[in-house]
């Protein structure tokens, strides 16, 4: 028989029992939760860090929204008003637009990939002649080639100018928007020159490196491209495909010197930097 003593205490042992039993369902409810907490912060992040590392060159799209570049984009010191612009160093752009031409599908490869090749940008600030990779960028090269032959890149603005964390000068779209291409996509190549990436996942791209921008994805490089005047760690997912000459880093560094418009360290740059005409020859 049970005394009352025995049956209390079997009461008081099963309620106890519950209760570690909802204590252990409630830690793995709150571990359930954190973990997918974590996922959404880990895919989060990741995606920030996709914005500087890949999508602060897109080449396809809009520029990433504010608050993703705000977390993700090296910046200056943020500062509450543009800065006041100083003399612009760069003369009046010639006569003529910039061109609305598309194609859909990439030219037939056509260059000789033992040849030396030579892309010359005529600015309003300067010429900046840049020396085609023809050997390791075939497909880069080619691209180029037929697009500056079109006069793709004739009268287009270099839209962007980057002065803190990495230090580029990008251009080659024809609507000056950061979102602008030929209509077709090209494939990566020579992204080993500068060596496997590291802890950081970056490497470094050397300044008088000339290489593609793309949306963050493979293989989707189009006509924009980044002048670097400054070593810049960067993912090593960016075509390099060529180099600038001394005289062209001088007109470079001259365009950076004037700085960007919002004074945080990535915008429009404060230089007017207009392609009046590209070239690409063959020696």
């Amino acid at each position: 028989m049970v005394t009352k003593d025995q049956r209390r205490r079997q009461l008081a042992r099963e309620k106890f029992e519950r209760q570690q039993l909802r204590r252990v369902e409630a830690r793995r409810k709150s571990k359930v939760r954190n973990s997918a907490i974590a996922a959404v912060v880990a895919v989060v992040a990741a995606s920030l860090i996709g914005a500087y590392a890949a999508g602060a060159f897109d080449g396809s799209s809009k520029k990433n929204d504010a608050a993703a570049k705000a977390s993700a984009t090296p910046s200056a010191t943020a500062a509450t008003t543009a800065p006041a612009k100083g003399p612009d160093p760069c003369a009046k752009p010639a006569a003529g637009k910039a061109g609305t031409q598309q194609w859909k599908t990439e030219p037939a490869q056509t260059v000789d990939k033992a040849a030396h090749y030579t892309f010359t940008l005529q600015t309003t600030c300067g010429s900046i002649p840049i020396a085609l990779n023809a050997a390791k960028a075939p497909e880069t090269t080619n691209s180029f080639n037929f697009l500056a032959g079109k006069g793709f890149f004739d009268h287009t603005k270099c839209h962007r100018l980057t002065t803190a964390g990495i230090y580029v000068l990008q251009c080659g779209d024809p609507t000056g928007s950061g979102s602008g291409g030929p209509g077709y996509t090209i494939g990566d190549e020579n992204l080993d020159a500068f060596g496997k990436a590291g802890a950081t996942g970056s490497v470094t791209y050397k300044a008088g490196t000339v290489a593609m921008a793309n949306t963050g994805q493979k293989h989707t490089g189009g006509s924009q491209f980044f002048l670097v005047y400054k070593d810049s760690p960067l993912p090593p997912s960016y075509t390099p495909f060529g180099t600038i000459d001394s005289s062209g880093m001088a007109v470079l560094n001259k365009i950076a010197k004037a700085g960007e418009s919002t004074g945080q360290g990535d915008g429009a740059p404060n230089a007017t930097v207009v392609i009046n005409k590209a070239t690409v020859t063959k020696s």
